[in-house]
């Protein structure tokens, strides 16, 4: 079969892409802007790629058209997919249409930490003999891939709540039909789509309906919201997890930290001790994200004992806390957070490793919520535990950011690339974190930056 998707090269549809290759399809694909890595992933699989959203692209017709989310009435390739009849589907019904069927799903949702806590469990799976199959939204660095399709029946998935395609406006995760759920939390996003917490409530409820009653839900012990989406109907057992033994919470699995950075812990299931996990990753975030893959690996069969062991070996997630550079003593990390939830738990993660060791924060407002100015009120807040802050504001934001640096003791706005780059190259000494923080390219600041501290011999070392 020849499979064609438009827009190909986001994560979610380039894992689709290479699923399908892996299946033995033909896969071709078009894109507006078709960019590494994911290009490199696919030109590497032996998939066609096409610039831009062309009728031509579908001429000679393939046999179905996968259309990704971003795409909308008036694309000129969807018009002529309409207008000519062309199967079509989006990318959630092809992945439960065609790869789903028989497998034991894992799905992992939440409004933080999926792909993460994806990549954690899928590696547990895979430590463990399961050879499991997945496809994250990101690329685990014990695989460095985004996706496959696996030897077993185990299959991973990381299930977002956003909308499937413009012919179909229910939640991705809704397709998938799990036997093991993990909901790692849940608060308002993606504003250009759901008006509200309980619009997004309700799809989370739609999840939990498609969940057997031999299936699995493994949720914190203690969000209302998610306490909420239960109260309006659950028909599965839910086993809770807490980051501390001390919490009050209806917790099953609980942890005893061993150390300030979380980097290694105990793991507790009703009060039992089953092991000790020893990694690389720091933070009470990736902890519970750990907590809760352990919890649902234990579904599976896998006993947490060999989980604790599977998760010492645990490399991380490319974007997510990626130190990319160490330049005369001085750090650069990428990191894909865009909410301030997810801006204030990762800076808090970093501050437990560095301790004293100045933090230089530099944000883009780069999903379409946070480019709205939805979470405005919390953003200052989120970043205190910066010492300096970078806020990177387009010509086209549409709202002030000297605002929020007006909130901060140590922030400022930056109106383009270069100027962050010069502002840091100038200020930047030995011992200092830089912290990118951005769920896209940010126009190769990354790149760049680690160009200019090189060429400047690291820092402004008067500073």
């Amino acid at each position: 079969m020849h499979i064609h998707i438009l827009g190909i090269c986001g994560t979610f549809m380039g894992g689709i892409a290479q699923l399908a290759r892996e299946m033995g399809h033909k896969v071709t694909g078009s894109d507006l802007h078709v960019y590494p890595p994911m290009s490199d992933q696919l030109e590497a699989s032996g998939i066609v790629l096409s610039e831009g959203y062309h009728a031509s692209h579908l001429d000679p017709a393939p046999d179905l058209v996968v259309i990704g989310n971003a795409m909308s009435r008036g694309n000129e390739a969807v018009e002529y997919a309409l207008d000519k009849g062309l199967p079509y589907t989006s990318g959630p019904a092809f992945l439960a249409d065609h790869i789903l069927p028989g497998r034991w799903v894992l799905a992992v949702a939440g409004t933080h930490g999926k792909t993460t806590t994806s990549s954690m469990l899928a590696w547990i799976l895979e430590d463990a003999g399961l050879k499991p199959g997945f496809l994250i939204g990101g690329v685990p660095a014990n695989f460095g891939i985004s996706a496959r399709l696996g030897e077993t029946p185990f299959f991973v998935v990381e299930a977002d709540e956003y909308d499937s395609a413009f012919f179909d406006k229910r939640s991705k995760f809704v397709h998938y039909r799990p036997r093991t759920a993990i909901l790692n939390n849940l608060e308002f996003d993606h504003a250009d789509i759901f008006p509200d917490l309980a619009a997004i409530q309700r799809q989370f409820h739609h999840l939990v309906r498609t969940i057997p009653g031999s299936g699995l839900i493994v949720a914190p012990g203690r969000d209302p919201a998610l306490d909420a989406v239960f109260d309006m109907g659950c028909w599965t057992p839910v086993e809770r997890f807490e980051t501390s033994l001390s919490d009050s919470g209806p917790a099953q699995w609980r942890s005893h930290a061993l150390s300030p950075d979380l980097s290694r812990f105990d793991v507790f299931v009703d009060g039992v001790r089953q092991g000790t996990v020893d990694w690389s990753q720091q933070g009470e975030h990736n902890l519970g994200n750990g907590l809760a893959a352990i919890a649902a690996a234990r579904h599976a069969g896998v006993p947490a004992a060999i989980s604790c062991e599977g998760l010492s070996r645990f490399k991380g997630v490319k974007r997510r806390m990626e130190c990319l550079a160490r330049i005369d003593d001085i750090s650069v990390y990428d990191d894909f957070a865009h909410h301030p939830t997810a801006i204030q738990t990762t800076l808090s993660g970093l501050r437990q490793v560095v301790g004293e060791q100045r933090i230089i924060c530099v944000l883009e407002m780069r999903s379409n919520t946070m480019k709205a100015g939805v979470h405005k009120d919390s953003l200052a807040p989120s970043l205190a535990e910066a010492d300096e802050v970078i806020l990177y504001e387009p010509p086209d934001l549409g709202w002030d950011l000297g605002e929020i640096a007006g909130r901060l003791s140590n922030g400022r706005t930056c109106h383009s690339v270069a100027d962050i780059i010069a502002a840091i190259t100038i200020e930047a000494r030995p011992g200092d974190h830089i912290l990118i923080m951005s769920n896209g390219s940010f126009d190769g600041l990354h790149r760049r930056l680690i160009e200019a501290l090189n060429n400047e011999g690291g820092a402004n070392h008067d500073g």
